[in-house]
């Protein structure tokens, strides 16, 4: 297909990768607390269940903090029976067991057991809600994000890439229905703990609370010296591995050709030469990020030796319980864990908001206008009129200039004119995908303008070079032209087409699964297929773009044959690469830098010994089949 307006009209397709560019960098918001802002206001009609997580979640962590000390009294109590047995025994009285008061011991177990549970119960409430809360505000936001690509105009789509709206779609809103569930909680169970942890610790001694906070500049100084340098490798590695990953891709996507030439082992010799760098990147990336558990771990350990030293000496000297040092050394190993949970937490955050700026610049993308010109409607016989158009994607680059043309109701009007001549815009400026700058395109006497875009192109179908089938069956593919059709009405359809009888020959007929790609099926078979769906819409209107340049002859024929008994009645437009397709068509339409050259049906202008038989006689001259 002789591509029109590449040079003037921005394409930015999908990319190889799925769905955009590896995940793991964390990439940083542009304002964080307005991102934040916009975010909670976006989930306000779900902030009583929220608030209802928050309070649940609170509760359950100050229960389990305050489980430690209470339980050391069981301790203390096992502590001062023994001791006093064995005082009892210096003293040459005869003990046949220790005078431990099992009662309390009992009383403080049932206790500490009865604030696990109501802990646990509060934490399993808390997830439930957060759970349900959670997805159903990603759940309406992921509509919100749908319906606006509903409502975004073309315009948008040729600026950005599939993989780029692909992964807004899904990456950035799992990075944001995880912070929701699991993050967001997790925050607020880190600070309760760790303001908890450090009280409970006051309470038992302000001398071992200054110790244990001594390492904590330690452990801040390793995650500071680490943390960075183990960043720089991972951006590495997930540069290394979007490349493996392209590579593997493009030779899997390629392989009939690979095999062909024989380039097996150069394959085989470049996805080595990726792996190998994604190996190194990837070994120092993990080794460093894994040196920071053990240095915290060292740290801690440190720090709970010196509690565990000193705390012994105190209780030695009667300045402290047994059972406060047993519970405080507990706290010890619980008091740098929020610490490194909320610095997690801090880079999810970041990540998370970087994530909610992406979608809210879709959700804020201007939609399409519904415009309303005062253009008054013309009594005329013409199906479609282009009344001196002018039309440009680009502000100082015009495509589209003075262009001019009258279409009579069931003509058949061929578009023809070198690559970038406009032949695929004016197609857009009749389905009303782009406005036109200037001019007016009547259809039927009214300013397509004036018209709701879904009454547009309920008189359209159109047939692309590329075609677009979705997994399912046959039956499903044609009827997407138009639901409603009967069974008899979609046979006729795919016998008009020609596509009746191959169908018929498949395993399952009309009810034949298309796999993604519609791989299980020939490129001409897919385009014939497309055609019937055309057919079975019975549009007002036909576009046909490059439809036959990806079957072979002997289909094209066909197709043609097949076109000529059904367009009659039916106004159609025809882009054509090779011009022995358009033939037959009473008005071919020669355009050259956005303007009409030539107007006439074939043999008139081969007469004429212009452009457009100079475009014919080098298809000719050129070999091709015309």
């Amino acid at each position: 297909m002789a591509k029109a307006n590449n040079a003037a009209r921005p394409q930015n397709g999908p990319r190889p990768g799925g769905h955009g560019g590896p995940r793991g960098v964390i990439e940083k918001p542009k304002n964080f607390w307005k991102s934040a802002g916009r975010l909670v206001k976006y989930l306000s009609p779900w902030m009583f269940g929220f608030i209802v997580v928050l309070i649940f979640a609170a509760i359950s962590t100050i229960l389990q903090i305050r489980a430690p000390k209470i339980l050391g009294e069981a301790t203390t109590e096992i502590f001062k029976g023994v001791m006093k047995g064995a005082a009892q025994m210096k003293m040459g009285v005869p003990v046949h067991k220790f005078p431990i008061d099992f009662t309390k011991i009992v009383e403080i177990l049932t206790s500490v057991g009865l604030l696990y549970v109501l802990s646990a119960a509060f934490s399993f409430v808390q997830q439930v809600v957060m759970t349900r809360v959670s997805q159903k505000a990603v759940a309406q936001l992921r509509a919100d994000f749908k319906n606006k690509m509903q409502k975004l105009p073309i315009s948008y789509y040729d600026t950005h890439s599939n993989g780029d709206i692909m992964s807004r779609m899904t990456n950035d809103m799992d990075n944001i229905s995880s912070t929701l569930q699991q993050s967001l909680t997790q925050l607020v169970t880190s600070f309760f703990q760790f303001v908890g942890v450090l009280y409970m610790m006051l309470t038992i001694s302000w001398k071992l609370t200054l110790l244990a906070v001594a390492t904590v500049p330690l452990s801040l100084i390793v995650v500071a010296v680490v943390a960075p340098k183990s960043q720089r490798f991972f951006k590495s590695q997930q540069k290394h591995l979007g490349l493996m990953n392209n590579q593997v891709e493009e030779t899997y996507a390629g392989h009939t050709v690979i095999k062909t030439f024989n380039h097996e082992q150069d394959a085989i010799e470049d996805f080595e030469k990726e792996n190998v760098k994604y190996y190194k990147s990837a070994w120092k990336a993990q080794f460093i990020s894994g040196l920071i558990m053990p240095l915290m771990n060292f740290v801690k350990n440190i720090g709970y030796l010196m509690v565990a030293v000193i705390g012994g000496v105190q209780v030695a000297h009667g300045n402290l319980s047994l059972g406060n040092v047993q519970a405080f050394l507990q706290y010890t190993q619980q008091f740098s864990q929020p610490i490194t949970q909320i610095a997690n937490i801090a880079n999810t955050l970041q990540m998370t908001m970087a994530s909610a700026e992406r979608v809210f610049e879709v959700l804020d993308e201007p939609e399409m206008e519904d415009l309303h010109t005062d253009v008054a409607d013309v009594k005329t016989d013409a199906k479609m009129i282009f009344d001196d158009v002018d039309f440009r994607y680009v502000p100082d680059k015009p495509l589209i200039r003075n262009f001019n043309l009258r279409v009579e109701p069931g003509e058949m009007v061929a578009i023809v004119g070198p690559t970038g001549a406009g032949k695929t815009t004016i197609i857009n400026l009749i389905e009303r995908f782009y406005d036109v700058n200037s001019g007016t395109v009547y259809l039927d006497g009214k300013d397509t303008r004036n018209m709701e875009r879904t009454e547009l192109r309920s008189k359209i179908a159109m047939v692309l070079q590329d075609t677009w089938l979705f997994t399912g069956t046959i039956r499903e593919n044609i009827k997407y032209g138009r639901e409603g059709a009967t069974d008899e009405e979609l046979y006729n359809a795919a016998k008009a087409a020609h596509a009746d009888s191959f169908i018929r020959q498949l395993p399952d007929g009309y009810d034949t699964i298309l796999n993604e790609a519609a791989s299980n099926i020939s490129q001409g078979q897919r385009q014939l297929l497309t055609i019937a769906r055309a057919f079975l819409a019975d549009p007002e209107i036909l576009i046909l773009d490059e439809a036959t340049s990806s079957v072979d002859t002997r289909t094209e024929v066909l197709i043609q044959k097949a076109m000529n008994n059904l367009l009659s009645n039916r106004t159609s437009f025809v882009v054509a690469h090779r011009l022995s397709t358009i033939r037959n068509a009473q008005n071919i339409v020669v355009v050259n830098n956005g303007q009409i050259v030539e107007t006439g049906n074939h043999d008139n202008l081969m007469s004429q010994n212009g452009f457009y038989a100079d475009l014919y006689n080098s298809q000719f001259a050129s070999g091709e089949v015309i």
